[in-house]
């Protein structure tokens, strides 16, 4: 549709009132009340009206903060409406056609812009400010953005981290699948999930399954071959799982054997994490619950950063107390990723949100922070995936992976 078949409506703003006039010409005032924006409101007046016409139309709007014209769709989209062509601009275009010469430029404007701009790309924060409009950020949206931010970045160099409770089912393979899911996502893949488990890993049976029916086990014999320098980086894709949807791999155990058919020594570790960061920026480990196994404790020695999962009992939590203090007295090492870990307590019910938190602030100053995840019935059984989640527990997720990607510098 043409500009000039375009539907329009008005608004004349003057300090925090407005009057709209719609495409039908019904005139109707606009206040915003103390600490709204009132272009926000009249933005917000013009989508409403696109959406009920169906069509889109073009809001003029004039008054003490200027002229603009934007377009807005019937789907609520803002967009700059089409610039009409500007006196010295028609000049211009008339003097190039008469082959007059034109004054010469006294500096030529750069075509890049180098003009760093935080546009928010959902919400009507997004919408008013595509407009042009500023609207200050609550402190959450604020700090969602930076825990974006924190997550999407890339290290110099592979980081490695372990998802540990030496109690089972309480949420490690969860928290692996959803704080990989993050990191992919945000930060562009490249990511591992890694089952390190002995005894019946379950990462396998609650992510999506790859082309190839492909275990560690089968990787173990081929990782000189991957090594090789004429290894291609897509040769890794034959003994992971791509997740499509959230974007990072899994290397699964085979959860039909015996501890006793996949037991990993130190020296076949050490070989499986060489392939590991040669192909990924990023490697999770969903460790077993055998914190004396040899691939549990090398585990330790690899990794950058723990993420401790428990759920709100006494007994899982008293685990993961446990196992702080079993690190703290190992080595140097283990002792500084005890101090620096997040704790994570998922709520596994609906009400179970008073215990989570009491959990949480019993866990506060014997770790460098600890988080809590709602209850959200996406996450008790079936396949993992982040899109499946409640706004609120896919946000919480993101700011405890960011919480964890700190500890990653």
């Amino acid at each position: 549709m043409s500009i000039g078949t375009t539907p329009r409506a008005y608004a004349t703003v003057t300090g925090a009132t407005a009057t709209f006039t719609s495409t039908d010409g019904h005139r109707e005032p606009i206040t915003a009340a103390p600490g709204e924006d009132i272009r926000h409101l009249v933005v917000q007046r013009a989508a409403a009206e696109a959406i009920r016409s169906g069509m889109t139309l073009e809001l003029v709007t004039c008054g003490d903060r200027g002229d603009h014209r934007l377009l807005v769709t019937a789907a609520g989209d803002i967009s700059p409406a089409p610039s009409r062509e500007a006196p010295e601009e028609h000049a211009a275009s008339a003097a190039s056609a008469t082959g007059d010469p034109a004054e010469p430029a006294t500096a030529r404007r750069s075509f890049i812009d180098t003009t760093r701009t935080d546009t928010p790309s959902t919400g009507w924060r997004a919408v008013a400010a595509r407009a042009g409009i500023r609207v200050s950020e609550s402190p959450m949206q604020k700090l969602k953005r930076d825990a974006v931010a924190c997550v999407s970045r890339h290290w110099a160099g592979s980081r490695l981290l372990a998802v540990v409770n030496g109690k089972g089912g309480i949420g490690k393979t969860m928290s692996t699948a959803m704080i990989s899911a993050v990191f992919a996502r945000y930060g562009g893949g490249s990511v591992l999930a890694w089952d390190n488990n002995d005894t019946r890993g379950t990462l396998g049976w609650r992510t999506e399954h790859g082309l190839y029916d492909t275990t560690i086990r089968d990787l173990l014999p081929a990782a000189p071959e991957l090594l090789d320098p004429a290894a291609s980086v897509s040769d890794i894709a034959r003994f992971v799982h791509h997740q499509p949807a959230d974007r990072y791999d899994v290397l699964r155990s085979n959860p039909e054997l015996l501890a006793a058919d996949q037991r990993i020594a130190t020296a076949e570790f050490d070989l499986l994490t060489r392939v590991a960061t040669h192909y990924y920026r990023l490697v999770i480990f969903d460790s077993g619950n055998d914190e004396s196994a040899d691939r549990w404790l090398r585990m330790i020695d690899y990794s950058h950063q723990l993420i401790i999962p428990t759920l709100p009992s006494a007994d899982s939590a008293e685990s993961a107390a446990l196992l702080l203090e079993a690190l703290k007295n190992r080595d140097e090492h283990s002792a500084d990723l005890a101090a620096n870990a997040v704790v994570v307590v998922t709520q596994p019910e609906p009400g179970s949100r008073r215990e989570s938190v009491r959990i949480a602030h019993a866990f506060a100053g014997q770790v460098r922070v600890v988080g809590v995840i709602p209850f959200d019935p996406a996450l008790k059984s079936g396949a993992l995936r982040f899109d499946a989640l409640r706004t609120r527990t896919r946000d919480a997720w993101i700011l405890v992976a960011a919480n964890a990607a700190i500890g990653l510098d």
